[in-house]
């Protein structure tokens, strides 16, 4: 049964319930990297958009998205935004990282203040791909932050 049908808009699900679903434990690692990493809540939400319509959790950390997360059966999608203030530092990091990352990186066109990565996460490669990306994400965040208050 596919996931927006499981849990419809009006049967949120808890977090036992997703990770129950995804059936990978890729998803706890990831989980718990970043609220500890980050120190971040998770959020559950629901989504109407006609792309991924159904329950997600979102990460954010000073009013900025760092990811958001869609369950699937026995893997989960996160989306990285790549905006101009990361764009240089994730440009150099990319030679770094899995051919799977690499590729969508240079598929995925800027649009709407930035690259909109959705990476399918079912491999070790790519999870340690987007725990990457989203540290530049985040240190992108709290250099602007630093800026600010030194220009007060």
């Amino acid at each position: 049964m596919e996931w927006n049908q499981r849990y419809t808009q009006t049967q949120q699900p808890d977090f036992e319930e997703i990770g129950t679903f995804i059936e990978n434990p890729l998803w706890s690692e990831l989980n718990s990297h970043l609220q500890q990493r980050y120190k971040v809540t998770p959020k559950i939400e629901y989504s109407k958009c006609a792309a991924a319509r159904g329950w997600n959790v979102k990460y954010q950390k000073g009013g900025r998205s760092l990811c958001t997360l869609y369950p699937m059966q026995g893997f989960f999608i996160a989306l990285v935004v790549i905006g101009n203030r990361e764009m240089t530092e994730a440009e150099l990091f990319m030679p770094c990282c899995c051919e799977y990352t690499q590729n969508l990186f240079q598929k995925v066109q800027f649009s709407c203040g930035g690259k909109w990565l959705m990476m399918q996460i079912d491999s070790q490669e790519v999870l340690e791909d987007v725990k990457n990306l989203i540290a530049i994400r985040a240190a992108a965040e709290g250099q602007k932050r630093n800026s600010s208050q030194t220009t007060r």
